[in-house]
């Protein structure tokens, strides 16, 4: 019911979105200036840090590639499959470096996956490597071709 709490949903406060935001943009920000920006002491946010990596709500923290790090060409790929064949082919898409990510979507494909190439050859041999694979029907492939928001950094 909607209008239910979820007991399994972590709690999270205000002070807690405030320090999920300052780590968002800088997760390497020393403990001691979060609690400067927060008002909070030291061990406060330390414990804030620890209860919510624990319940989840933080799953680790990672390097964020700039533009120079990342690979030039970027698409997105949808895919339809054959009936059972999601399985073995995701198995060969995890044998695929430039295949970053692939999720189940609803609506007229089964498969939306986000690739990341060196190259448009790369990325036209990848593109083969996927249409081909057995158990796809069809695919279809968008280019990015620029930026215009990208809150994930």
């Amino acid at each position: 019911m909607s209008g239910q709490n979820d007991d399994t949903a972590p709690q999270i406060d205000e002070t807690d979105r405030a320090l999920l935001a300052l780590l968002a943009a800088d997760a390497r920000r020393p403990v001691a200036d979060l609690a400067r920006r927060l008002g909070l002491a030291r061990t406060t946010v330390q414990a804030r840090i620890d209860r919510l990596v624990a319940r989840g709500v933080i799953a680790g923290f990672t390097l964020r590639r700039g533009a120079a790090g990342r690979a030039p060409i970027r698409a997105t790929v949808l895919v339809t499959l054959e009936p059972r064949t999601q399985a073995d082919l995701l198995a060969r898409l995890r044998q695929m470096p430039v295949v970053d990510q692939v999720h189940t979507v609803s609506g007229r494909v089964d498969l939306l996956l986000t690739l990341s190439a060196s190259s448009t050859a790369e990325l036209d041999a990848t593109l083969d490597r996927i249409a081909e694979a057995r158990g796809v029907r069809s695919s279809e492939s968008l280019i990015h071709l620029s930026t215009k928001l990208d809150r994930d950094g």
